[in-house]
């Protein structure tokens, strides 16, 4: 396990405490004891994997700052162009997004070549998958879950043919987290519902929140709210794709796929910077 996954492991862990005990408030004594280190080495850690100390950290993901943010926000533009084929910013990354055609839909993935491995990031494992088109995987797994995740991974394109390889998995893991070349390009396989909701998310910037609602009504589907939730639940391209913006409308976390600890520190990492 490197320093920057074992960073994560134990921030995650101080979240989930935060998020269990929110009733009490606990101090930074209380949550740095819970993961057995000393005030100051957990202070130390926050700083060095946030960028900012816990409690400039904890204002960033609580219920209150949310609401504003959400207030605030016109990023989801109603006449958003809902063409796959022109790049949308994201972050500090220009994504090219492709999607396959309605044949390659029913196929499968046949005559696909997927390049698959697992990688560490500042928010854990995670299961890459890449192929000549583009990023078609990026979800999150615990160590003793991989086999599950990787079950996911063939059932999705089910035709394709999987190869095991990790430098091509660390290349493209470092693209997206650390390179300064931020161009990055996906393949997404959807219904014409999940990919417009997909391409909507795309539009939302890093340090900026959206609700189920707002993009509901961005793709033309106002009513359409626990749909686009279930859509945004089979985001196959964590991060990238980035689900883990999207908000209830009174401002509270809502759900995430890959646990609502990992969600907040993704949150508060991207809006410290």
């Amino acid at each position: 396990m490197t320093e920057r996954h074992e960073d994560y492991v134990r921030i995650e862990k101080a979240i989930k405490f935060i998020e269990q005990n929110t009733h009490r408030q606990p101090s930074l004594d209380q949550i740095a004891e819970h993961i057995n280190l000393s005030p100051f080495h957990f202070q130390k850690l926050f700083k060095r994997w946030a960028g900012v100390s816990p409690k400039r950290f904890l204002q960033y993901v609580t219920l209150e700052h949310a609401k504003q943010i959400i207030k605030e926000s016109t990023i989801l533009d109603t006449t958003l162009d809902m063409g796959l084929s022109s790049p949308s910013r994201l972050h500090d990354l220009f994504v090219s997004v492709e999607a396959v055609t309605p044949g390659e839909y029913k196929t499968e993935g046949l005559n696909l070549q997927i390049n698959y491995s697992f990688q560490e990031t500042p928010f854990g494992t995670c299961l890459i998958g890449v192929t000549e088109r583009g990023i078609c995987n990026l979800t999150f797994t615990q160590e003793e879950d991989c086999e599950t995740e990787m079950s996911r991974l063939r059932t999705r394109w089910e035709n394709a043919e999987f190869i095991s390889d990790k430098e091509i998995g660390k290349k493209v893991v470092e693209q997206v987290f650390n390179s300064s070349d931020r161009d990055v390009k996906i393949l997404l396989k959807g219904t014409n519902f999940q990919l417009k909701v997909w391409q909507a998310l795309l539009r939302i910037p890093s340090g900026n929140l959206a609700t189920y609602k707002a993009i509901a009504e961005t793709i033309g589907a106002p009513t359409s709210s626990r749909a686009v939730g279930n859509a945004i639940g089979l985001n196959p391209i964590g991060i990238i794709i980035p689900c883990h913006r999207v908000l209830r409308t009174n401002g509270e976390i809502g759900g995430y796929m890959w646990g609502t600890a990992r969600k907040r520190a993704i949150i508060g990492k991207e809006m410290s910077q």
